[in-house]
Parts: C-alpha cells; sequence; structure tokens
C-alpha cells in the first residue's frame, strides 16, 4: 500500500531522496540544463511537496509548483531506487493531478530530460495525457530539456 501525504521536508528521509534527486540531476546533466528544485526551493511559498510511503519507508516525492491561478507546474518526481517499477510514480503522479484539480488548476506542465537516462518518466507522463509542448516560461529551449503539458 502506498501511502502519499504532505512533506514540509523536515523529516530525514524526505530530504535525503530529495538530495540524492538533484544529486542525480547534476551527475548526468550539465548544470545549466538542471532545473531541479533544492531544498529551499522545494520548501518555497507557492510549492506543496508531498512524500510517497511504503512500509514506513519512503518511496518517493513529488511537488507542484504554481506557475498562475490556474496552471501548475510537476517538480521533482523521484522514486527511490528500492521501488522503481512498483508504481509510486504513477500513484505520485495521480496524486498531483488530483490535487491540482482539487486547487483549480485547469493546466499542469513539466520539464524533463531529453536523454534516454528520462525515457521511463517521458513514457510516463505521455501514458497519462502529457503531450510535448514548446518551453514555458521561466524556461528556455534546452536540446537537454523535454517539456510536456496535459489539461486538466
Amino acid at each position: 500500500m502506498i501511502e502519499i501525504r504532505p512533506d514540509d521536508l523536515s523529516g530525514a528521509p524526505t530530504r535525503a531522496l530529495a538530495a540524492a534527486h538533484l544529486a542525480g540531476m547534476h551527475a548526468n546533466t550539465p548544470a545549466e540544463s538542471v532545473h531541479a528544485l533544492d531544498l529551499d526551493a522545494l520548501g518555497g511559498e507557492d510549492v506543496s511537496l508531498f512524500s510517497a510511503w511504503v512500509d514506513g519507508g519512503i518511496a518517493g516525492i513529488g511537488a507542484l509548483s504554481r506557475l498562475s491561478e490556474d496552471r501548475a507546474e510537476l517538480k521533482s518526481m523521484r522514486v527511490a531506487d528500492a521501488h522503481l517499477g512498483r508504481g509510486v510514480g504513477r500513484a505520485m503522479l495521480h496524486h498531483l493531478v488530483a490535487e491540482a484539480r482539487a486547487r483549480g488548476i485547469r493546466s499542469l506542465w513539466l520539464e524533463t530530460g531529453s536523454t534516454d537516462d528520462f525515457l521511463a518518466a517521458r513514457r510516463l507522463y505521455a501514458s497519462e495525457g502529457f503531450v510535448e509542448c514548446p518551453a514555458f516560461p521561466p524556461y528556455l529551449p534546452d536540446p537537454l530539456s523535454t517539456f510536456m503539458t496535459r489539461a486538466l
């Protein structure tokens, strides 16, 4: 059973997974093409972070970042290595979509990598109705980025 709940980054497991996510982005992508939020930004006023838990252990994180009154961006989607392929990412995505709808968001946006390292993420988003789109503010076009959106 996957439990998803709001998170304020006060717990060590969430902070560790968020830090691992950021480190992983920097390990595979040049710094100018890394758009992951650091821990301070994840705790920002317009960002809502959620964590997924399985049997008392952290299994994943994901966040909504408000872009405008009716638009939000998915940020910091990460599944802990021990839970890859077990539906945690899809469960988090479903939770974030439902949360966005409840907040009156009419469209979701995201930026993810365009290399093979991010193929599973792009496939997940596409399977849930996200389509590729041009770069959206505050992003600029980047050959290492894939931009996607979905109306709600």
